[in-house]
Formats: C-alpha cells, sequence, structure tokens
C-alpha cells in the first residue's frame, strides 16, 4: 500500500489530551512502529515534523522514511512496548523498550525516552528520543509475541520490571 507522504490528514485522538487519549496516542504509536511500514508511519508526523533521535536530526516526512528504512535494516526481529510517562495539552512524554538483533544473532534491549509535540491536526511536529542500547543473552528477552502488534493481553513496561 502506497501512501500519500506531502498530505496531512488528521490523526485523532486530537489535543488537548486527556489521560485516555494520551494513552491511546501512545498505543497508536507503538502499533504503528511494531508493523514497521516507514511510509504509514511517517504520515503520522507533520510535514515538517523536527526529530533528534539519539545523535541524529531530521526534518521532514522523507527523512523519516530514510531513517525508519535504515532503522529496520539494523535491528531485526524488533518488537516495541511504549508506556505513557505524562501528558500536557498537546505533548506526550513517553518511555519504552524494545527487543532486537543484529544481523550476527546479538541481542539487544533498547532503553528510551521520547518527548513528544503535536500540532492542532495530531500530527506529531516535535520528537526528541534518547536511547541506551543493552546487550542481552536471548534467554534474557521479554519480548516473544509474533513480530507485529503487541497483543493486548502482553504485560505492559511496568508489569515486567522494566
Amino acid at each position: 500500500m502506497n501512501f500519500d507522504l506531502s498530505v496531512e490528514d488528521v490523526r485523532e485522538p486530537l489535543p488537548p489530551f486527556t489521560r485516555d487519549a494520551a494513552i491511546k496516542k501512545i498505543r497508536l504509536a507503538e502499533d504503528a512502529w511494531n508493523l514497521k511500514n516507514p511510509e504509514k508511519i511517517a504520515t503520522a508526523y507533520s510535514l515538517d515534523s523536527r526529530w533528534r533521535n539519539r545523535d541524529v536530526f531530521l526534518q521532514g516526512r522523507d527523512d523519516i522514511v530514510t531513517f525508519l528504512q535504515g532503522k529496520w535494516r539494523k535491528e531485526l526481529d524488533y518488537r516495541l512496548i511504549k508506556e505513557l510517562w505524562s501528558f500536557s495539552e498537546n505533548r506526550i512524554a513517553v518511555r519504552y523498550v524494545y527487543e532486537w538483533h543484529d544481523e550476527n544473532g546479538q541481542w539487544f534491549r533498547s532503553h528510551g525516552n521520547e518527548n513528544w509535540e503535536f500540532n492542532e491536526r495530531g500530527l506529531m511536529a516535535q520528537r526528541h528520543a534518547s536511547i541506551n542500547d543493552v546487550a542481552i543473552a536471548e534467554s534474557d528477552r521479554k519480548f516473544h509475541w509474533p513480530l507485529g502488534r503487541r497483543p493486548d493481553d502482553h504485560p505492559e513496561l511496568s508489569e515486567l520490571g522494566l
């Protein structure tokens, strides 16, 4: 399926956020990232969205698509869980953990925090991410669902002690 990266649709829920709306927004983002379709993911961001991801600075949907394509060429069998940290009118702070392995089979657990700012259309205008990778043994993995969307009955980060 092709996505028009030049069109800004409305993405509910819209700011100002309630707690339930912020949690819904986070789960929608988690679901999209677990499906790993860079073009679809990019449509949740404003046309001029600005990102800081670790030490990489991006602007606009084309940069986002290129970044995500490279990310998932490196981070294989990627599985992600996001959790609400805090929210305000048009901002959400998220903590997350994802597991993946490299081409040599070394597994990693990546711990991150993101600060999101949304425009009036519910599109993310800014994303600031700080992430740390920890090498783990395959036997230490906690995310075992089939690739794709995390099942609703899978424990959240807090329930997993992460």
